[in-house]
């Protein structure tokens, strides 16, 4: 482990850098000073964790508010992983150097040799220059430089020494903890990413590509904010914004597997020349579920993977589209429901997804494939043992379905508009056909209030109309228009007979058939 003394030197002669996919320096002044208590103290701290290759990042950061010295040639970098906060905080403490660049908030951390030792209470404050005190406070960045220790030393109060002394021993001597990983393999990278990931370390994979792909005509981030903002007026920004989304579809048009191995792996040349092909298939791909399954919106959708293998599809040079038969499409939308209701992408996500992206290869060049060959099987459980709940994955595909019968307005009989409904994408656009209030008066207990197959597109200015009584007490409010009721996959007659059990089970029903309808035309 080395000294802070063998840290400070090792930054300032360029060999730990700090790569540009790690966010800035975030910590204020007393975060500072409270790390100099702790180490003090002796109290863990931490370790750094430090990547070292002699494989030069393009884009890199500087360290906090310092700029760092170039490379040395022919010696290896230290890549800051974890523990940056950390580094730069000991760093500028101790250093002499180097002044903070352009407009910077640093301050100088100082030792209060007045102060009275206490397990909770810390000796070290920031400390602008006029308010420095020498009579009390002592500067942290002269222990490591001995043409300034002296002279700070023997200004001080013969009553101080002791203590500034015990002080420099305890800087001196302490070894700050640092972990090396030792590779120039991008998919041990990888590994180490996604388990420091794990452990909750916000490492980003997308600025980590963008560090290798990027040239001085291309930017990966900030191609991905323009997308984002292209898409933003159909419903679809958080396309932009999913980070894994944008990556896997990167992956599965350029090299055909959406694995995080890939992603890192992903050569930056090829990037560049085909990044229109990916967004060529991310457009092909939202176009197609805007117009073929009426989803207005990202959340709109159980999966937001479902989008890669679409992508993989539609991808196309330049502005180029992907022509798509009747055959494809049948296929295409037989694979995208058998997908939503067997939860495909909830559980083995990778090994699926892969075999799913794959497939649609395999579609869109006219090869035998298997893209549908998906066993999915429903039956009147799924609509009556699970809840509406907006974010989950089977109430979503439960909203689409009901989307594509193109549903009419209970009170007035006209088309409900889905493009506003499932754009706002909130509870307001969806209420009970048989009312809570009215459930609750029957003794119906809360969890058997809202199985998928009660709800039903109802806005609330419909609902408030209906009231929350029993459907016979509501009938006569209902439009009287042909197709209200079979647009909303609800039966009639079970519906305003005011029995509850004997409803859901007809509905669940109708929903049932209707799904198997989608799923196996």
């Amino acid at each position: 482990m080395p000294s802070i003394r063998q840290l400070i030197e090792a930054v300032s002669d360029g060999r730990v850098r700090i790569p540009a996919f790690q966010r800035g320096f975030v910590w204020n002044a007393d975060r500072v000073a409270q790390l100099m208590d702790s180490i003090y103290k002796g109290y863990p701290f931490g370790a750094l964790l430090f990547w070292r290759t002699r494989a030069e990042l393009k884009t890199e950061r500087d360290l906090g508010p310092f700029s760092l010295p170039p490379r040395p040639e022919d010696y290896p970098i230290d890549y800051v992983l974890d523990g940056q906060q950390r580094l730069t905080s000991i760093f500028g403490v101790f250093q002499t150097e180097l002044r903070p660049i352009g407009k910077s908030d640093w301050m100088d951390i100082y030792f209060d040799f007045m102060g009275d030792a206490d397990a909770q209470e810390s000796l070290f404050v920031p400390l602008t220059p006029s308010e420095v005190d020498p009579k009390k406070h002592f500067p942290l960045n002269v222990f490591f430089d001995a043409s300034k220790y002296g002279p700070a030393f023997r200004a001080l109060p013969e009553s101080a020494t002791p203590k500034i002394d015990d002080l420099y021993s305890r800087f001196k001597e302490v070894d700050v903890p640092v972990q090396t990983f030792v590779t120039d393999d991008r998919a041990g990278v990888a590994i180490v990413f996604e388990r420091v990931n794990r452990l909750g370390v916000e490492l980003d994979t997308l600025q980590l590509l963008s560090a290798w792909t990027w040239s001085d005509d291309f930017d990966l981030q900030r191609r991905f904010a323009d997308l984002s903002e292209e898409l933003e007026p159909f419903g679809f920004k958080g396309v932009g914004e999913d980070v894994t989304l944008l990556l896997r579809c990167c992956a599965a048009v350029i090299d055909g597997d959406a694995s995080p191995k890939t992603l890192v792996s992903l050569n930056g040349t090829k990037v560049r020349e085909q990044f229109s092909h990916v967004v060529n298939g991310i457009k092909g791909a939202i176009d197609f579920v805007r117009r073929e399954l009426k989803v207005e919106k990202l959340d709109n959708l159980p999966h937001a993977t479902l989008l890669v293998p679409l992508a993989s599809f539609f991808a196309a040079a330049d502005s180029k589209s992907v022509k798509v038969s009747d055959r494809q499409r049948a296929t295409l939308l037989r694979w995208f429901w058998k997908a939503c209701f067997s939860a495909r992408y909830g559980r083995v996500v990778q090994r699926n997804l892969q075999v799913d992206v794959e497939e649609a290869v395999k579609l869109k060049n006219g090869e035998p494939s298997a893209l549908d060959d998906i066993s999915a099987h429903i039956d009147d459980r799924f609509f009556l043992e699970n809840n509406f709940n907006l974010n989950a994955v089977n109430s979503k595909t439960f909203i689409l379905l009901l989307a594509q019968e193109r549903p009419l307005s209970f009170v007035s009989g006209q088309s409900i508009d889905l493009s506003t409904a499932l754009q706002a994408y909130n509870r307001n656009e969806f209420h009970h056909l048989y009312p809570q209030s009215h459930l609750r008066s029957e003794g119906i207990p809360t969890d058997r209030q809202s199985p998928l197959a009660n709800l039903c597109f109802i806005n609330a200015i419909d609902n408030k109309v209906l009231g929350g009584v029993a459907p016979s007490a509501y009938r006569s409010r209902v439009s009287s228009k042909d197709g209200v009721f079979e647009r909303a996959l609800c039966p009639k007659v079970e519906l305003f007979d005011d029995d509850y059990e004997a409803f859901l089970r007809a509905r669940s029903r109708a929903l049932v058939n209707a799904a198997n309808a989608l799923m196996n035309p």
